[in-house]
């Protein structure tokens, strides 16, 4: 299988409060601002973490509501929106076709189309380049004048669908993303999967949930005492923390929760494993949802479940 998607490329998210939330993903998680703008009358900002090249990965759209408006995956040439634009429309998706800099600052070319969960995906080539905060010859490990907790990427994102099989299909057989892992009900059906591009555990997973709604979208931390550091800071500024550090049995990684100003959850993760391309799926069985989602804790909370965006 070739690698046409590359990786999650940006969250566009809807914020009742605009500049609540541009102070908070700025000056708290340490973003960095690239432009504002104004699209069908309605206010944009736009971030990047400190070790992205491209233009941003998270997007604030102000809205009365909060939650996901859009995810977008990366595309290695600008042949692969053909292609699957071919693939999604062989299986009766439509597909809108945007060019370059029409959806804003920035934006590469692309195209959009919905995922039976009924979330907008889109894929997208040609983003502009800003380059990290390093010179490209003889740099150092990380910027000296970083602000907030500053993670160096965005991660993954986490969805909710009433169909959580069709969906996982969708992205497997469409779009072509790998199956890593998976919880099964008693029943056989899936109540989570998660799935992937980069040989990573997880670029996006979804959970048995109402059809649209974001559960977190995750930055990735370089290592464990980054996320205890974070989790420090989220304190100090009164940020809602939803599970304080601890660690997952699927994908293996390290996590916190937390919630942004208006109620959309964030996650910070590292760890996990490579995936290849003949990784075998691993499977968790109803029994041991608890233990598959927080791994120490051997439970899952309700808010886990019922509280989404």
């Amino acid at each position: 299988m070739s690698d046409r998607i590359l990786r999650l490329q940006h969250v566009e998210i809807r914020v009742p409060d605009l500049e609540l939330c541009t102070a908070y993903y700025t000056e708290v998680l340490g973003l960095i601002e690239t432009a504002r703008d104004v699209k069908d009358g309605v206010d944009r900002v736009f971030l990047k973490c400190w070790d992205e090249h491209e233009h941003h990965s998270v997007v604030l759209r102000q809205a009365p509501t909060y939650g996901l408006d859009h995810m977008a995956f990366k595309v290695a040439e600008q042949g692969d929106l053909d292609y699957f634009t071919d693939k999604l429309q062989a299986v009766s998706v439509p597909v809108k076709r945007y060019a370059a800099r029409e959806l804003g600052p920035g934006w590469g070319e692309a195209i959009r189309f919905e995922s039976p969960s009924g979330h907008l995906v889109e894929l997208v080539h040609g983003m502009e380049r800003l380059g990290n905060m390093l010179p490209m010859t003889n740099p150092p490990p990380k910027p000296q004048d970083l602000v907030g907790i500053a993670p160096p990427r965005l991660d993954h994102v986490f969805v909710m669908a009433e169909d959580v099989e069709a969906f996982s299909a969708f992205f497997t057989d469409v779009l072509e993303f790998r199956l890593t892992e998976q919880i099964v009900a008693n029943d056989g059906h899936q109540l989570a999967a998660f799935l992937e591009r980069s040989h990573t555990p997880h670029d996006i997973a979804v959970i048995t949930g109402p059809n649209g709604a974001l559960h977190h979208f995750a930055f990735w931390m370089d290592d464990w005492n980054g996320i205890r550091d974070a989790a420090d800071t989220l304190a100090y500024h009164g940020v809602t923390i939803d599970v304080a550090p601890t660690r997952h049995g699927v994908t293996r990684g390290y996590t916190t929760y937390f919630f942004d100003p208006v109620g959309n959850r964030n996650e910070l993760f590292t760890g996990g494993y490579w995936v290849d391309p003949d990784f075998e799926p691993i499977t968790w069985t109803e029994e041991e949802m608890g233990r598959a989602i927080f791994y120490y804790h051997r439970q899952v909370n309700e808010r886990f479940f019922t509280v989404h965006s």
